[in-house]
């Protein structure tokens, strides 16, 4: 493959060692696992000082106002931001590996020089491909992805490695916060443990294990509950225990810049950072709202994006990771790859087409199928849930904490938190919403006659989506027919 060498203009002198020319450009990926984006300061967190370290790199680059990821769940959001395609083209519906013969990003950058490594999330990125990263530590080295320390150790370690190597690297760091187990340090969440997730390779419970503190604990009364949940005590202090969480992700991200900029690489080095999907409770993860799929996505380019930078006019998904990193590089796009790269945006520039993004959900963890599709713009969703029959239940992770068992047991006197859990389980087939009035997709707006004319627009378009990407769902969809004609 071609590689053209970029910034060839700019050289840096790093105190106490070698120069290196600016045109070996690296890149640093950091993912947060489970995040929702307004939980993020520069975001517009309610809750204060959950982020320092993620805000200050917003300050330091860019922060994009519309960034989605493809699928809210882990391991296939990683496949497609791997290979640049849906799932249906890459075979990673699921839990599921990436199909043989399908390229990858990191499989890629090797094969063009770079050194690769990852810390966590290893079985979810790419398992299949053994030797698409060079260097490897799993996250039971970092204690389950959760203590600073240890990963300022082996990101340290691998940039020592790459210098000692002479090549430009690419290194993904995946923390394992704010992920389920939350941290338990408030004295509420110690009363109101019912529950614990499945013991873990060595027998013991997640919430029994000693995770490093976070550098900062948050109390019940300190937290706002999201507005698509209702503000039980339980739910509360099960959130309270999720930002105490997002803190410890933020202590990560801090360490590992902290170590990037230590050894030298910080202005030659792009750095993305972007949560793989929402929080995992109710309504966010393992669905296909706009808050389960809108995330951060922060990228710092020293030397070609400006400070500060808030991108508000372009929509991008997930699946143009892979390609815009490739582009940014100047090596060849990997064959069959769906997204695009958004390059002209990050240089300040306007790109056709980023009306959209295409959001989807298959195949869960269990294995059961609930497809899911979305078409969303700045404003409307449309979402049709194939697999709603009125009988059918879901069954997902998010259903396995705190939040959920004290809304069931809140439905039982309830009749609006009633009518939320009956919606979660069993949800309708088409579900339309104006985000922009109704963040929290609380009223669904697909039988309103003044919205008819935007949901046979977003129907439209939706098929158009699936058509072009050749999704297998198409030809279930095309039997609603809701072009021309709604089922009003």
């Amino acid at each position: 493959m071609k590689r053209r060498w970029i910034l060839s203009w700019l050289f840096i002198v790093v105190p106490g060692s070698t120069c290196l020319a600016a045109d070996r450009l690296n890149v640093l990926f950091i993912t947060v696992d489970d995040m929702n984006r307004d939980s993020v300061g520069v975001y517009g967190a309610k809750v204060p000082g959950t982020t320092p370290n993620i805000d200050q790199l917003a300050s330091e680059g860019l922060r994009f106002e519309h960034a989605h990821v493809t699928v809210a769940l882990c391991q296939p959001t990683r496949a497609v931001w791997m290979t640049g395609r849906y799932p249906h083209n890459s075979g990673a519906l699921g839990f599921n590996e990436i199909r043989a013969g399908v390229p990858t990003l990191p499989e890629t950058l090797r094969q063009n020089g770079f050194y690769t490594g990852i810390l966590s999330k290893t079985p979810h990125v790419v398992p299949s491909r053994r030797n698409a990263f060079e260097y490897r530590r799993q996250r039971e080295e970092m204690m389950y992805g959760r203590s600073p320390d240890l990963y300022g150790r082996f990101v340290a370690e691998f940039l020592r490695n790459a210098r000692r190597s002479d090549r430009p690297f690419f290194l993904m760091v995946n923390t394992d916060d704010p992920h389920r187990p939350f941290d338990t340090r408030t004295p509420a969440a110690q009363r109101s443990l019912v529950e614990v997730d499945p013991a873990m390779e060595d027998g013991k419970s997640w919430y029994t294990r000693e995770f490093p503190a976070p550098s900062r604990i948050y109390q019940p009364d300190e937290i706002v509950v999201p507005g698509f949940l209702p503000d039980l005590p339980v739910v509360r202090e099960e959130i309270a225990m999720y930002y105490s969480s997002v803190r410890r992700a933020d202590d990560v991200v801090g360490r590992v810049l902290d170590e990037l900029k230590a050894a030298g690489f910080a202005d030659n080095t792009l750095v993305m950072l972007k949560s793989d999907h929402g929080i995992s409770v109710p309504f966010a993860k393992t669905n296909v709202w706009r808050h389960s799929t809108l995330t951060p996505w922060i990228v710092r380019w020293p030397g070609v994006i400006e400070p500060g930078v808030h991108e508000t006019e372009h929509m991008v998904a997930g699946v143009d990771l892979a390609p815009t990193i490739l582009d940014i590089l100047g090596i060849d796009a990997m064959h069959g790859m769906d997204g695009r790269s958004f390059l002209p945006v990050l240089q300040g520039g306007k790109q056709g087409g980023r009306e959209f993004v295409y959001t989807q959900i298959n195949t869960l963890v269990t294995g059961a199928s609930h497809t899911m599709r979305s078409i969303q713009g700045k404003r409307f969703g449309l979402i049709w849930n194939a697999w709603s029959d009125g009988t059918t239940a879901l069954n997902s992770e998010p259903m396995k904490g705190l939040t959920w068992n004290a809304m069931v047991s809140a439905a039982e006197s309830d009749p609006a938190v009633a009518a939320r859990v009956k919606h979660f389980r069993y949800r309708v087939p088409l579900e339309f919403y104006d985000y922009e009035r109704d963040p929290d997709a609380l009223d669904n707006r697909i039988h309103d006659p003044e919205a008819k004319e935007t949901v046979q627009a977003y129907a439209l378009r939706l098929g158009e989506f699936m058509r072009s990407t050749g999704d297998f769902a198409l030809a279930d969809y095309e039997r609603l027919g809701l072009t021309p004609n709604l089922p009003w």
